[in-house]
């Protein structure tokens, strides 16, 4: 009979905060897409002890919603036009083409 051993390493302690997920280097038609993915599947949800995340229960908004709206503002969005794709709430939604200036 063999043994094994597993070592566990700990991460070390944290403030509870995770890290910003990095924006791409440009924002490509394809990033555009996954950002309106991003922003509609983890729309704000209104909870008996706040708005949390539709999609996984956390704080909203999440790290995926946050990386979303930031990805679509560098696509030239204007808040007004990312807060009516999540109202749509079609994650196939087109961004539409990037703005001039953004």
């Amino acid at each position: 009979m063999s043994s094994s051993v597993r070592v566990v390493r700990s991460l070390p302690p944290s403030d509870g905060v995770l890290r910003e997920i990095p924006l791409p280097p440009y924002v490509t038609g394809e990033d555009a897409q996954f950002a309106v993915r991003a922003v509609v599947v983890h729309a704000p949800r209104r909870w008996s002890g706040g708005t949390i995340c539709r999609n996984d229960a956390s704080p909203h908004p999440c790290r995926l919603h946050r990386w979303g709206r930031r990805v679509l503002a560098l696509r030239g969005l204007p808040p007004a036009e990312i807060d009516a794709l999540i109202e749509r709430g079609d994650p196939t939604a087109e961004p539409g083409p990037p703005r001039l200036g953004a």
